[in-house]
Order: C-alpha cells, then sequence, then structure tokens
C-alpha cells in the first residue's frame, strides 16, 4: 500500500499575483489595454487591472500623484471597487497610462 507523501515533500503553491510581474511601463500599459480589449464592458475588472498596476508601482506613491487617500484608492480600485471616470483618469494618469479610443 502506497504511503502518503510526507509534508515536506509536498508541492506547495502561493497565490498568483501579477502586479509582481508588472515590471515596466510598457507591460503596465499592454496589461491595461488587454483588458480594455478583451473585457471592455467590465468596469469593475478594468478597475481592479488598474489596482494591479497601481499596486505594482506602489500604492502610497500613486495614491499621493493622484490626489488620493491610500485607502480611497484602495477601495476604489477593489474588486468591489466603482471609481468614478474622474478617479479613473487622476489613476491613469499617476500611473504613467493613457487610454486611448478608436472606431468600433
Amino acid at each position: 500500500m502506497p504511503r502518503a507523501p510526507s509534508k515536506s515533500s509536498r508541492t506547495r503553491t502561493t497565490p498568483y499575483d501579477i502586479a509582481e510581474h508588472l515590471r515596466t511601463p510598457e507591460e503596465m500599459a499592454a496589461y491595461l489595454d488587454a483588458w480594455l480589449e478583451e473585457a471592455p464592458d467590465d468596469a469593475s475588472g478594468i478597475a481592479k487591472a488598474l489596482g494591479d498596476i497601481a499596486r505594482a508601482k506602489g500604492m502610497s506613491q500613486v495614491a499621493k500623484d493622484a490626489g488620493l487617500s491610500r485607502e480611497s484608492l484602495y477601495r476604489a480600485l477593489s474588486a468591489d471597487g466603482n471609481p468614478s471616470f474622474a478617479t479613473v483618469l487622476k489613476v491613469a494618469r499617476a500611473l504613467g497610462v493613457k487610454l486611448h479610443a478608436q472606431a468600433a
């Protein structure tokens, strides 16, 4: 009868955090652009993507650059957040990304 693996031989997993992999402005812009392209009607997903980029850059600095408190930035860009368009524009500017429009 096979034995159960010992605790030391078990594979450990950690949650994947995209913010750890967004290192350059180009990667950050490409990530946001992918959300805008693939899920243009998913406002909470796009807000979350902005939050991922903000975490990658440093939430405190982004909040400062956007003229928002860190707490309000976390709240606005959470999965349950519903940021105003003005907040989205402030955050995008603070992140150094631009939103683009094109004909549908």
